[in-house]
């Protein structure tokens, strides 16, 4: 890659944080990088965050960016709890997240990772694109889109052990365990499509 290409790259990526925007939700502050992209509203009386825009990753290593990142203390160990629902085929959960090129994500999908290798997975991103850090075997995250569904992601830093659930039910392509990241900041969103969130809930140890 040449010294021009970089640059260039390297100013996207300034670009788009020092873009970001604020919203307020579930008791938290989080930062998005464009506002216009997400709507907040009610349902049954509960808060919901909505991701309205899907977006491509930015030029360079192939990752996601578009989520919201709860303004927190970074966490060694943290349980995160939502309602989900996939207007596309996923959503994920980010863990661990250091800055925009050093994170953990866990995507929740309709495919396999059998059929679709990039998706229904726990990932890892450490300086370059998103490699796939857990098996892709056994059946996919989500039956359906446009439905609720209950999440819950469990990460402990000092083991790397994580593990996704949906309904109350393991799956077992978003168990991973990594040791390179051992705390950071959490995120919920989509790699490139669109969803709703609601009664999300962070607890753990800082």
């Amino acid at each position: 890659m040449s010294k021009v290409r970089t640059l260039s790259l390297l100013l996207l990526s300034a670009l788009a944080l020092t873009a970001a925007d604020n919203l307020e939700i579930f008791g938290h502050q989080w930062t998005v990088p464009n506002a216009s992209d997400w709507s907040t509203g009610e349902e049954a009386g509960s808060p919901v965050l909505h991701l309205v825009t899907g977006r491509n990753p930015l030029p360079g290593p192939r990752r996601p960016f578009q989520f919201a990142l709860a303004d927190t203390p970074p966490f060694r160990k943290v349980t995160i709890e939502a309602d989900a629902k996939p207007l596309g085929r996923s959503v994920m959960l980010v863990f661990a997240y250091r800055d925009p090129a050093h994170f953990d994500y866990a995507h929740f999908s309709i495919d396999t990772g059998i059929k679709q290798p990039v998706h229904n997975g726990v990932f890892h991103v450490y300086g370059g694109e998103r490699v796939r850090i857990s098996s892709p075997d056994g059946p996919s995250a989500f039956q359906a889109n446009k439905r609720w569904y209950h999440i819950k992601l469990v990460w402990d830093g000092s083991t790397g052990n994580v593990q996704g659930s949906v309904e109350g039910r393991p799956i077992p392509a978003l168990h991973a365990v990594d040791l390179s990241l051992r705390e950071g900041k959490i995120g919920i969103g989509s790699f490139d499509e669109t969803g709703d969130f609601k009664n999300v809930k962070i607890s753990g140890d800082h």
